[in-house]
């Protein structure tokens, strides 16, 4: 396995694994994936690593800015997936990994994401790569497909503050 960046090439395993977190119900709120133009357009590209082993999508990560306040220019929210086939062998940790070296070769000082705390295996890789939960947002949002359809959801607040960046 190796990760690199995320490029228009590895769009179709980007998607594949996109369909398979919105499939479960505890990866997004989004109901489908955005197109290649659109996900390309909102994410930093810098902020993009995809894990690949030999042409297999197994994993991906991407980050978009919080804000386009000043203020607000080291701060990123990011997104992780991992193929399901693969999950428990080192793939998110090595994702999120290379995403944290490369925030922070951008002068990026934190990273945040909302994870569903249904979804306990990203909670606990997120804490393994040095996240802290912040917090609670209770019901942020109401599920519009799969298995929550329907359902307002809980987010659970994570961020990785760099030590040695801000």
């Amino acid at each position: 396995m190796i990760v690199r960046a995320l490029t228009a090439e590895d769009w179709p395993g980007v998607e594949r694994l996109y369909l398979a977190g919105i499939a479960t119900g505890h990866a997004t709120f989004e109901s489908e994936p955005p197109t290649w133009e659109h996900f390309d357009a909102g994410k930093l590209p810098a902020q993009r690593h995809v894990a690949v082993d030999g042409d297999r999508v197994l994993g991906w990560v991407a980050a978009s800015a919080v804000s386009d306040r000043c203020v607000y220019a080291g701060v990123v929210e990011h997104s992780v997936y991992v193929d399901p086939a693969v999950q428990g062998q080192g793939v998110g940790r090595r994702l999120l990994t290379a995403l944290v070296e490369s925030t922070e070769a951008a002068g990026i000082w934190t990273i945040q994401s909302g994870i569903f705390p249904e979804n306990t295996a990203s909670l606990a890789l997120h804490r393994a790569c040095g996240f802290r939960e912040v917090g609670v947002r209770a019901r942020v949002g109401r599920m519009t497909h799969g298995p929550m359809a329907g359902q307002w959801r809980d987010v659970v607040f994570v961020e990785r503050r760099s030590p040695s960046v801000g």
